[in-house]
């Protein structure tokens, strides 16, 4: 009856626009909820026992104290402007998704942290469609989170995401000015790199979405200067000043603008441009994670205003944060930063899913920082998002002697969650994914933190399942579908480690222990020669990079580009003589195969640069089908009519690999008949 009631008071509101709820002051800093959108969920379908969902929508609006001990380690909040209480305010949009009657949920809220504006979790956890504005039965896709009861939550935190007309979430963040009111300015970074073809570039331009950069303060390019080169290890060349201007180039023509690099000759695909320019108005970026935690607080535990209208009030028993790519960095960050207990000292997040992060963290918390930019072998390796320590355990650097770990900061709090790091193939050639569990000179394994486990998906690559056309690609990109089955078996184990309701699966990954992470050299004198697909010759070693000395203490770069140091050494895990990797969970088109499965692939000649590894794809290279083609083809792997007689022999080995994932908990009995029925269906 409560939450009906509520439900009928906020109806009534809607109409008038006036629907708002004020909590309790001094609570939490969330001040006010702005909901303007209120509807039934998938034309009211049920969901099991959840029953229907519905969604609410709209804005949160934040006051912070500067000076509350749990933001003094927020870059530059002391220089946002302040209301009269002495507060900083800003605003994040919001979409939670929750069933009508709450009572019937799981009591779990499950934060979804969006990517570049994006929702994800709909798309992995129920095979749903990507979409930003879910309203109907296909985006809920197999309906997996509503039919175990979970309340979905998505906020706004990253404040270079533009609203786009397709549902983004944004964040309305402070700009930090100079104490005599005057804008801040001070020099910028940035690395462009393209596929194909063209005259003019948005700064950080993106596929998920291109950020609202940092306009140079001057479009006079005397003031910039920028450089070009085929990879990091060439040396850069100066561009000429009359080769270039900040504009870009539309309609034929060029169009000033701050936020953009145009090149007269245009942009050789592959090629690195780097730009170095004087920048103006930064973002108080790290408000975005503080928001993050205010409020998960404010809807896990505040009452709201004196009507009770907060929706999620007494119904949440426990709160999950999960993340892909760069939202699972942020997550990463988010901890390193200590910021997972709110301002009552009470845990935000009981558990963490962070999926395909590698060992970085990022550019969340820093003046004139990016979220978007990531360090990969060819692009973004002076982006300062992959920074020392790694582990989540204390572990020490010899060439710098710093020492720490990313969890020290909510270890000395006693705020550690239940954490697990899920990690594919491409994690360790293209995001230096060993780090989290080696040390720096990758001499030795590292033990993990008791609260974490850490888990490597056997030759998958960074989203999952793809199409298998080459793209940019030099081989047949990888269709290995690990996402939604593993990361639904994970969450369900993560539910009930955190519930006390049982240990999750131990972690499973490769290591230098046992022999089965290896450096680059090993690893291609194991992979086997197979005809046309060369093996790579390099994988992502983050450098040591040194942007000044008030980085670490202050958020502030003050040497740009950083200065670079000597690289972290990274490993690669250890293939089996069909080149498929031996550690981590063997999926059964894995441990069974029908082909070489890599995390990793090159770049083809056609687009620039070839040879190098192509980013965040993998590879998908199919065993000869008879002997006679193997023969014909110089193929070193066995054919798939040598290794099984017949359907039945295969299907049966099938079978047996994927009812063993399902009793160690990698997998569910749901997904297990999926990938059975599909194993059933193929052509062999």
């Amino acid at each position: 009856m409560k939450t009906l009631r509520i439900r009928t008071i906020a109806v009534a509101l809607l109409a008038a626009g006036l629907f708002a709820i004020r909590p309790v002051p001094g609570r939490c800093e969330v001040v006010r909820i702005q909901v303007d959108r209120q509807q039934v969920f998938a034309g009211g379908h049920s969901f099991g026992p959840a029953g229907p969902y519905e969604s609410l929508s709209g804005r949160l609006h934040f006051e912070v104290n500067p000076e509350h001990p749990a933001n003094l380690g927020i870059t530059d909040l002391k220089r946002a402007p302040r209301n009269a209480k002495g507060n900083v305010e800003f605003w994040a949009d919001f979409f939670l998704l929750k069933p009508v009657e709450m009572a019937k949920g799981n009591g779990r809220l499950l934060y979804d942290v969006h990517n570049r504006g994006n929702k994800l979790a709909l798309w992995t956890f129920n095979d749903g469609s990507r979409g930003n504005q879910p309203a109907t039965l296909e985006d809920a896709g197999n309906g997996f989170l509503f039919r175990e009861g979970y309340t979905l939550l998505w906020t706004g935190w990253d404040g270079d995401v533009v609203e786009d007309g397709t549902g983004r979430l944004v964040a309305g963040l402070p700009i930090a000015v100079n104490e005599d009111g005057t804008a801040i300015t001070g020099r910028c970074y940035v690395e462009i790199s393209v596929d194909e073809e063209s005259y003019s570039q948005p700064f950080f331009r993106s596929p998920w979405g291109t950020p609202a950069s940092y306009p140079a303060a001057s479009l006079d390019n005397r003031t910039a200067v920028l450089t070009m080169r085929p990879t990091q290890a060439d040396a850069a060349v100066e561009v000429p000043r009359d080769g270039w201007a900040l504009a870009r180039w539309e309609d034929e023509r060029l169009v000033p603008d701050p936020r953009s690099l145009y090149v007269k000759e245009g942009f050789r695909p592959g090629w690195l441009y780097e730009l170095v320019y004087t920048a103006r108005d930064p973002r108080v970026a790290g408000l975005g994670m503080a928001g993050l935690r205010d409020a998960v607080s404010f809807f896990r535990y505040d009452k709201g205003a004196s009507d009770g209208a907060n929706p999620l009030h007494g119904q949440i028993d426990q709160a999950y944060i999960f993340g892909i790519s760069q939202a699972g960095r942020l997550i990463h960050h988010f901890l390193y930063e200590g910021l997972n207990l709110d301002l009552s000292q009470r845990p935000v997040f009981d558990g963490a899913l962070i999926h395909v992060a590698g060992a970085g963290k990022g550019q969340f918390n820093h003046r004139f920082g990016m979220a978007t930019v990531y360090g990969m072998h060819h692009r973004g390796a002076l982006s300062c998002a992959d920074f020392f320590p790694f582990a989540t355990v204390p572990q020490s650097d010899p060439a710098t002697g710093e020492s720490g770990d990313s969890l020290g900061r909510l270890r000395e709090q006693k705020g550690i969650p239940k954490i697990m790091f899920v990690q594919t193939s491409t994690e360790y050639w293209s995001r230096a994914a060993s780090l989290l569990h080696t040390d720096v000179e990758a001499k030795q394994d590292l033990p993990v933190d008791p609260n974490v486990r850490i888990y490597a998906v056997a030759g998958a690559q960074h989203l999952g399942a793809g199409p298998t056309d080459r793209g940019v690609c030099q081989n047949p990109r990888n269709p290995l579908n690990d996402r939604g089955p593993v990361l639904r078996a994970l969450l369900v184990a993560l539910d009930r480690w955190v519930s006390g309701r049982g240990d999750p699966p131990a972690s499973r990954y490769p290591r230098i222990g046992d022999g089965t992470l290896v450096d680059l050299e090993t690893f291609r004198r194991q992979f086997p020669g197979i005809p046309g697909a060369e093996p790579p010759r390099e994988c992502y070693r983050p450098a040591r990079l040194d942007p000044g000395p008030l980085w670490r203490s202050q958020g502030i770069a003050t040497i740009v580009p950083p200065k670079i140091g000597p690289a972290y050494e990274t490993l690669v895990p250890a293939v089996d003589q069909d080149g498929n990797e031996v550690a981590g969970i063997r999926l059964p088109d894995v441990a069974v195969p029908l082909a070489t499965y890599t995390g990793w692939n090159l770049r083809a000649e056609a687009y620039g640069v070839g040879g190098i590894l192509a980013g965040l794809d993998g590879s998908c290279l199919e065993f000869p089908r008879t002997p006679d083609d193997r023969r014909e083809s110089g193929d070193p792997r066995l054919s798939v009519r040598e290794r099984y007689p017949s359907r039945e022999v295969y299907l049966q080995k099938y079978t047996e690999a994927a009812r063993g994932l399902e009793q160690e908990g990698f997998l569910l009995e749901q997904d297990t008949a999926g990938l059975l029925q599909a194993a059933a269906a193929r052509k062999l």
